[in-house]
């Protein structure tokens, strides 16, 4: 693990720009690893956290097939990854405290609603929150500028999705476009919320320095966004259910990949 020489001043001086490090494969094992010891030693804790997750999952995709809006779907499932960050904030903290020696209770979950940094998490949330729309909106367009009307069943989805065309044209567009916005949420919430519970930051100094750790480590950190979309996709079959254990895990693992990347 090498580090790279991007340091400098925040704003006012007060307190030095995080140094990035350069990681690999293995920094991504050993989080991961120590993301499942973390989740091994409390959870009960971890599970109470992010039952909410799946539960919302089942709600929203109630709401789209009520309203025959099939094709939503998959990007609003796929969606989820990109505001993953902000849900795994007490995940984060958890961490944190266990990996000090510190006493570890559900409890400190809920610290980081708490003022001041309370306010910087949602404002880095609301800029993925924006990602997410804006994914949304994108898809919809997509589907109307291929296939037109939304179906009104499953089946007949599924035949204009799979044996026209324009629906693997939609495959295809889909899936590219989707591919951008899962990198740019990517390279900003890499470590932005992690930096923020670590530590006091403003939250353009988080995002600058997730966008900074991104470009220094791009494709170790774009093998991670792989793996995280890989168990997103397991932990959500059957109906969003594992994502009561995959979420958890990930959100453990994502403060220990933080570690290796942040100078202390």
């Amino acid at each position: 693990m090498r580090e790279q020489t991007a340091s400098g001043r925040m704003d006012g001086g007060a307190t030095a720009r995080p140094t990035i490090r350069i990681i690999g494969t293995e920094d991504i094992r050993l989080a991961l690893r120590r993301g499942l010891e973390d989740f091994k030693a409390k959870p009960s804790h971890v599970i109470f956290l992010c039952v909410i997750y799946p539960v919302v999952a089942l709600i929203l995709g109630r709401v789209v097939f009520g309203q025959q809006l099939l094709p939503l779907l998959f990007p609003l499932a796929a969606g989820f990854a990109l505001v993953g960050p902000v849900a795994a904030v007490g995940l984060y903290e958890l961490s944190r405290r266990r990996e000090a020696g510190q006493t570890v209770s559900w409890r400190h979950a809920l610290d980081v609603l708490k003022p001041p940094r309370v306010w910087s998490i949602l404002t880095v949330g609301l800029v993925l929150a924006v990602i997410f729309v804006a994914w949304q909106t994108a898809a919809v367009a997509l589907y109307r500028a291929t296939l037109g009307a939304f179906p009104e069943s499953i089946g007949q989805f599924a035949e204009l999705l799979f044996t026209t065309g324009a629906g693997w044209t939609l495959i295809v567009a889909g899936n590219l476009v989707g591919f951008c916005f899962a990198v740019a949420a990517l390279a900003i919430g890499a470590i932005s919320f992690p930096l923020l519970v670590d530590r006091p930051t403003e939250p353009m100094t988080a995002i600058g320095a997730s966008l900074r750790a991104f470009a220094a480590n791009t494709r170790t950190l774009l093998l991670w966004g792989l793996i995280v979309a890989v168990a997103l996709v397991i932990g959500s079959l059957p109906l969003f259910v594992g994502l009561a254990v995959v979420l958890p895990l990930l959100g453990h693992a994502t403060w220990h990949l933080y570690r290796r990347i942040i100078e202390r």
